[in-house]
């Protein structure tokens, strides 16, 4: 016959194994999971992670292109698209010398449509490096006057009172631009 201190131990170890069973979630990994868990590399990369979705939206970009290309050919030779399976033997060369023309005229099209596309790229980029070119200048103009301004605004005498000299040039200034406004808006 078992103790009364034996059993109370027993229902303590199943209560505690309960209890983890519990808290962990379930019996554990097999040995051959837990091998393949950590065998396989789950590090978080975002640069590849950023190489992937830039790959796969490229290749995106480029179905897009070819089939837009293939419907723009349809669309200027239909008899290309139709005739296509005609001109062709079974050995895969083409009957008409005209047919033999026609893929490299297509494929020197599609090199001049690049080159298109690629030189109205550059113009607009050289256009907004211009008008940025410019701000930046205008900008640096601007500050070259308020650092000038300022500098004549805080000059002082050799008892450090301000010189009144440019203070009542600054205030003439604005007075006539402000005048000449005016005189311009009633014109």
């Amino acid at each position: 016959m078992k103790k009364n201190g034996e059993r109370s131990d027993n229902r303590k170890k199943k209560h505690m194994m309960k209890k983890n069973f519990s808290r962990l979630g379930g019996g554990g990994l097999s040995l051959e999971a837990f091998a393949n868990a950590k065998a396989k590399n789950n590090h978080y990369n975002p640069a590849i992670i950023k190489k992937q979705r830039e790959f796969y939206k490229n290749a995106k970009n480029v179905n897009k292109f070819k089939k837009l290309l293939k419907q723009q050919n349809q669309q200027n030779d239909p008899t290309l698209a139709q005739g296509h399976d005609k001109n062709v033997n079974e050995t895969g060369e083409y009957k008409d010398k005209s047919e033999r023309r026609r893929r490299k005229n297509s494929a020197f099209s599609l090199e001049e449509l690049y080159k298109k596309q690629h030189e109205e790229k550059e113009k607009e980029r050289a256009e907004r490096e211009a008008v940025l070119r410019v701000k930046k200048e205008e900008r640096e103009q601007a500050e070259a006057r308020r650092k000038a301004l300022r500098e004549k605004m805080l000059k002082k005498t050799r008892r450090g009172q301000p010189v009144m000299k440019y203070r009542i040039e600054h205030l003439l200034e604005t007075i006539q631009a402000s005048t000449k406004k005016v005189a311009g808006s009633k014109s």
